[in-house]
Protein backbone atom coordinates (compact mmCIF):
# COMPACT_ATOMS: atom_id res chain seq x y z
CA UNK A 1 0.00 0.00 0.00
CA UNK A 2 1.37 3.40 -1.01
CA UNK A 3 1.66 6.30 1.43
CA UNK A 4 1.83 9.94 0.39
CA UNK A 5 3.46 12.67 2.46
CA UNK A 6 4.07 16.36 1.80
CA UNK A 7 6.56 18.78 3.22
CA UNK A 8 9.17 21.39 2.50
CA UNK A 9 12.92 21.30 2.14
CA UNK A 10 15.81 23.72 2.18
CA UNK A 11 18.58 23.29 -0.36
CA UNK A 12 21.99 24.84 -0.80
CA UNK A 13 23.65 24.27 -4.17
CA UNK A 14 27.41 24.76 -3.97
CA UNK A 15 29.24 25.16 -7.30
CA UNK A 16 32.10 22.70 -7.83
CA UNK A 17 35.03 22.93 -10.23
CA UNK A 18 34.26 21.80 -13.78
CA UNK A 19 35.82 18.60 -15.03
CA UNK A 20 37.58 19.95 -18.13
CA UNK A 21 38.27 16.48 -19.52
CA UNK A 22 34.60 15.47 -19.36
CA UNK A 23 32.74 18.56 -20.48
CA UNK A 24 34.63 21.75 -19.76
CA UNK A 25 32.50 24.84 -19.70
CA UNK A 26 29.37 23.12 -21.02
CA UNK A 27 28.38 20.97 -18.06
CA UNK A 28 28.28 22.43 -14.56
CA UNK A 29 28.64 20.49 -11.32
CA UNK A 30 27.07 21.29 -7.94
CA UNK A 31 27.20 19.79 -4.48
CA UNK A 32 23.75 19.53 -2.88
CA UNK A 33 23.13 20.04 0.81
CA UNK A 34 19.46 19.57 1.76
CA UNK A 35 17.26 19.46 4.84
CA UNK A 36 13.79 17.86 4.56
CA UNK A 37 11.03 18.83 7.01
CA UNK A 38 7.74 17.13 7.86
CA UNK A 39 7.09 13.39 8.00
CA UNK A 40 10.41 13.09 6.20
CA UNK A 41 12.81 14.69 8.68
CA UNK A 42 16.21 14.21 7.14
CA UNK A 43 19.46 15.63 5.83
CA UNK A 44 20.72 14.85 2.34
CA UNK A 45 23.94 15.36 0.45
CA UNK A 46 24.47 14.79 -3.24
CA UNK A 47 26.01 15.71 -6.56
CA UNK A 48 24.35 17.30 -9.57
CA UNK A 49 25.44 17.72 -13.19
CA UNK A 50 23.57 20.27 -15.27
CA UNK A 51 23.47 21.92 -18.67
CA UNK A 52 21.67 25.10 -19.74
CA UNK A 53 21.31 25.69 -23.47
CA UNK A 54 21.42 29.01 -25.27
CA UNK A 55 17.64 28.75 -25.80
CA UNK A 56 15.66 30.34 -22.98
CA UNK A 57 13.94 27.74 -20.80
CA UNK A 58 15.88 24.72 -22.09
CA UNK A 59 18.13 22.80 -19.69
CA UNK A 60 18.70 19.44 -18.06
CA UNK A 61 20.21 17.91 -14.95
CA UNK A 62 20.93 14.59 -13.30
CA UNK A 63 21.69 14.08 -9.62
CA UNK A 64 22.14 11.49 -6.90
CA UNK A 65 21.47 12.28 -3.25
CA UNK A 66 21.77 10.20 -0.09
CA UNK A 67 18.98 10.99 2.38
CA UNK A 68 19.44 10.10 6.07
CA UNK A 69 16.96 10.61 8.88
CA UNK A 70 13.43 9.48 9.72
CA UNK A 71 10.50 8.74 7.43
CA UNK A 72 7.21 8.56 9.31
CA UNK A 73 9.14 7.65 12.47
CA UNK A 74 11.37 4.98 10.87
CA UNK A 75 15.11 5.71 10.88
CA UNK A 76 17.53 4.96 8.08
CA UNK A 77 18.84 6.19 4.77
CA UNK A 78 18.13 5.80 1.06
CA UNK A 79 19.28 7.25 -2.27
CA UNK A 80 17.23 9.40 -4.63
CA UNK A 81 18.03 9.61 -8.34
CA UNK A 82 17.01 12.74 -10.30
CA UNK A 83 16.65 13.12 -14.06
CA UNK A 84 15.16 16.39 -15.32
CA UNK A 85 14.58 18.20 -18.60
CA UNK A 86 13.25 21.70 -19.20
CA UNK A 87 12.01 21.95 -22.80
CA UNK A 88 11.53 25.66 -23.60
CA UNK A 89 9.87 26.20 -20.24
CA UNK A 90 8.02 22.88 -19.97
CA UNK A 91 9.49 20.86 -17.09
CA UNK A 92 9.86 17.10 -16.82
CA UNK A 93 11.26 15.44 -13.70
CA UNK A 94 11.77 11.83 -12.72
CA UNK A 95 12.83 11.53 -9.08
CA UNK A 96 12.76 8.10 -7.51
CA UNK A 97 14.25 5.94 -4.79
CA UNK A 98 17.06 3.77 -6.14
CA UNK A 99 15.95 0.14 -5.70
CA UNK A 100 17.46 -1.60 -2.66
CA UNK A 101 19.18 1.59 -1.46
CA UNK A 102 17.19 1.77 1.80
CA UNK A 103 18.87 0.58 4.99
CA UNK A 104 18.11 0.09 8.70
CA UNK A 105 14.35 0.64 9.27
CA UNK A 106 13.98 1.87 5.66
CA UNK A 107 15.12 -1.40 4.07
CA UNK A 108 12.81 -2.23 1.18
CA UNK A 109 11.73 1.39 0.60
CA UNK A 110 10.49 2.25 -2.89
CA UNK A 111 8.89 5.40 -4.18
CA UNK A 112 8.78 8.55 -6.26
CA UNK A 113 9.04 12.19 -5.31
CA UNK A 114 7.71 15.34 -6.96
CA UNK A 115 9.18 18.80 -6.34
CA UNK A 116 7.43 22.14 -6.72
CA UNK A 117 8.93 25.57 -6.11
CA UNK A 118 6.39 28.20 -5.05
CA UNK A 119 7.49 31.75 -4.21
CA UNK A 120 11.07 30.53 -3.78
CA UNK A 121 10.10 27.78 -1.30
CA UNK A 122 10.77 24.12 -2.17
CA UNK A 123 7.91 21.66 -1.58
CA UNK A 124 7.94 17.87 -1.99
CA UNK A 125 5.29 15.19 -2.41
CA UNK A 126 6.67 11.72 -1.66
CA UNK A 127 4.69 8.60 -2.65
CA UNK A 128 6.39 5.58 -1.10
CA UNK A 129 5.98 2.01 0.03
CA UNK A 130 7.70 0.28 2.92
CA UNK A 131 7.43 -3.35 4.04
CA UNK A 132 5.46 -3.87 7.25
CA UNK A 133 7.53 -3.46 10.39
CA UNK A 134 8.80 -6.80 11.74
Amino acid sequence: MSTQIRGVFDVEMIPQPADEAAAGRYIGRMRLDKRYHGELEAAAQGQMLGFRSGVAGSAGYVAMERVEGTLDGRRGSFVLQHSAIMDRGTPGLSLQVVPDSGDDELTGLSGRMAIDIVDGKHHYVFDYELPAEP
